[in-house]
């Protein structure tokens, strides 16, 4: 099973319709615009593969590259392997396909807090998505509470003079450390509540910015705080 074959399986299960959404939320072209209902069927047929995510995230083709996240062998993902996901990624696989593998691999907490400082805004929003993946999937025993504190102190002085994807991935980071870190639930509504609202421009599409404290509550009313994610990966 090779890239090239991939791609060729992946051609016909476009769908223009499907395609327009995607791009209209910062997908880029070449985009066949195949579901991720059918992208998971090939998911599920081919596991795990560190050499064929490569490959197809190295293909440039949007499709290609969301797959590339869902089949990726996190454990074997190098720094530089991770880089240049993140260097050459588009907004939508920012916060999926590339905070999904860094979140799983060997290379953080380290990595994503250097991300969060480039001056590249896809680049600084990737390290807050995968923050925000981090913490959803790993125990808290193996998190850095004081650290995740002083991030979320930071979101607090920055957001609001951050560029707008950045933005957009540091209010998500104090909503999943409020949903997925317990003893920090009370400590990131405080700092929802002071940051207040949060506005992004999202374009041509009907989606909104999530109000912090609002969804950290209803998470809280499901009785679902702290409830941990076997996978980041959706």
């Amino acid at each position: 099973m090779t890239a090239k074959s991939i791609i060729e399986e992946l051609k016909p299960l476009g769908r223009e319709s499907y395609k327009k959404v995607i791009l209209k939320h910062g997908a880029k072209e070449p985009c066949f615009g195949v579901s991720v209902e059918d992208l998971k069927k090939i998911q599920k047929r081919i596991k795990m593969d560190y050499r064929l995510a490569l490959d197809l995230f190295a293909t440039g083709v949007y499709d290609a590259q969301y797959l590339a996240g869902l089949i990726a062998d996190d454990a074997k993902m190098t720094r530089e392997d991770l880089q240049r996901w993140a260097e050459s990624a588009c907004e939508p696989l920012i916060g999926s396909a590339v905070a999904w593998v860094a979140a799983g691999s060997k290379q953080v907490p380290a990595l994503a807090l250097e991300w969060m400082d480039s001056k590249k805004e896809l680049v600084a929003a990737a390290g807050w998505a995968t923050m925000s993946s981090l913490v959803a999937i790993r125990d808290d025993a193996e998190l850095d509470l004081p650290g995740l504190k002083r991030l979320l102190q930071r979101v607090q002085a920055e957001i609001h003079q951050a560029p707008e994807e950045v933005r957009y991935k540091m209010n998500g980071f104090v909503i999943a450390v409020g949903c997925y870190v317990q003893p920090l639930t009370a400590f990131a509504l405080g700092i929802g509540e002071k940051i207040g609202p949060v506005t992004v421009d999202m374009g041509e599409t009907a989606c909104q910015v999530p109000s912090a404290p609002e969804a950290i509550r209803k998470v809280e009313k499901r009785g679902a705080i702290g409830k941990k994610r076997k996978s980041a990966k959706c």
